[in-house]
């Protein structure tokens, strides 16, 4: 942003300097060749009057005092167009071939202008004005030329110190452009970076609001205001998710005690207590889960590197005991290399043991479970593919709300547990998903996270 607002700074500078200074020099050029002109027509017009009506030789002393005194080329033509003087050359030349001369010796008109010589390798003015008798009668003409070298001169000084006073004014316009630019743009990088600590998960910081415009200082009380609210909500979930932790697995402890102990008396049904104690079992793990969906939602966005592949191995060798004991065999696919990925703390696991919960329970006996890890677009990649009974394609959509359960699913479940990989995986920068399994049989359950 300070380079943008400190290009356009310069961009519009550069276009008034360019305004300004290039008609100014365009004018002091012309100025300079209007005065030069002006001079050499005033000296052809005095020349003219004193070679009026003189003899050759007359004419060529005049022409030649000229030359020493002036430095111009001096020519006086008769009315044919032919030199009886020359200040650089012999008489007797034919001049009515060019156009300065033939134009007056035609119209008795004066003319001028300039011309670039080959032969003297420089710029020539030039003036021809006629020699006319008391009487009218044209005689002839006379033509001055004068090198244009001390105007050129004065001219490229007077554009090179336009150039050097434009070079100094942009200097000076960086400067204080680059002043004004990062007194600007620097309350705004500060609101960035606080910006980017609160995404991080820092929702203490906060960004200065005693610098920069008033605009931008509104715009950073704001920001402090919605921060500050933001960390009272989270602070409260926390604490409410810390506090139900606490209050609800109580009871419930308390309570599926008490049925375990009134089991055990005399005249105790005992159909109807195990049944109660189930109830108890399923609250208990609908509580659990709901607190650990809570505690998804609540993830600080800091995350971690991790191994997908080591997470993998020790996730399996937990599971392996319960797979054996359900007939179901497990297989680890983790041939991919450095398979490290950003998550958030704790999130690998956690998805692994929801996933191969669900993979175990879809499974039928003698039927392998397979996690395999691989890379792909810049993600890590891990599947969790049963070869149970499948899900349509609109249960695959539905599998991740909140409750939902497989038609046909044994009971016991709390439909919570793709809930939390989904959110697991968003907080990680990645994304969950439900795949068909290989040949359309089973399921393949895929989270990515970013590399």
């Amino acid at each position: 942003m300070t380079r943008r607002l400190l290009l356009s700074y310069l961009t519009i500078t550069a276009f008034v300097l360019v305004v300004l200074e290039v008609p100014l020099a365009l004018t002091y050029e012309n100025s300079q060749i209007d005065q030069l002109t002006a001079d050499v027509e005033r000296d052809a017009r005095v020349l003219s009057g004193r070679v009026a009506g003189a003899p050759p030789e007359a004419a060529q002393q005049m022409a030649d005092e000229y030359r020493a005194e002036v430095g111009g080329r001096a020519v006086v033509v008769d009315a044919a167009g032919t030199s009886v003087a020359d200040s650089d050359a012999a008489a007797g030349r034919d001049f009515s071939t060019r156009p300065e001369i033939a134009q007056v010796l035609a119209d008795g008109d004066v003319a001028s202008g300039t011309r670039h010589s080959d032969t003297l390798d420089e710029n020539l003015l030039y003036v021809a004005v006629p020699v006319a008798s008391p009487a009218g009668e044209l005689l002839g003409a006379v033509r001055i030329t004068y090198p244009t070298t001390a105007i050129d001169r004065r001219v490229r000084r007077y554009w090179l110190s336009l150039a050097g006073l434009a070079v100094v004014v942009l200097g000076a316009v960086t400067a204080v452009g680059f002043f004004l630019a990062r007194s600007v743009t620097r309350p705004v990088l500060a609101l960035e970076h606080a910006a980017e600590r609160v995404a991080r998960g820092d929702l203490r910081a906060r960004a200065p609001t005693d610098t920069g415009p008033p605009e931008i200082r509104s715009l950073a009380e704001q920001f402090n205001t919605m921060a500050a609210r933001l960390e009272e909500l989270v602070g409260a979930q926390r604490t409410f998710v810390a506090d139900a932790s606490h209050e609800l697995r109580t009871p419930l402890t308390a309570l599926r005690l008490r049925l375990e102990n009134l089991q055990q008396a005399p005249n105790a049904n005992g159909a109807d207590f195990e049944a109660a104690a189930d109830e108890v079992a399923r609250l208990a793990r609908l509580v659990d889960g709901l607190l650990e969906l809570a505690r998804a939602e609540g993830a600080r966005p800091e995350r971690e590197m991790v191994d997908i592949s080591t997470a993998a191995h020790e996730r399996v060798a937990v599971w392996q005991p319960l797979a054996e004991e359900q007939g179901v065999r497990l297989v680890l696919d983790c041939d991919a290399e450095d398979t490290h990925a950003q998550t958030v703390p704790g999130a690998v696991a956690q998805v692994l043991d929801n996933l191969l919960a669900n993979a175990l329970d879809a499974a039928p006996p003698t039927s392998d479970v397979v996690v395999r890890v691989t890379r792909a677009d810049g993600f890590v990649e891990l599947h969790v593919v049963d070869s149970g009974q499948g899900l349509s394609a609109d249960e695959r959509l539905r599998a991740f709300d909140r409750f939902w359960r497989a038609p046909g699913a044994e009971s016991g479940g709390t439909g919570l547990g793709l809930a939390i990989v989904a959110q697991l995986a968003a907080a990680s920068g990645g994304d969950a998903a439900l795949l068909p399994g290989a040949g359309a049989q089973g399921t393949d359950a895929q989270v990515r996270f970013r590399r």
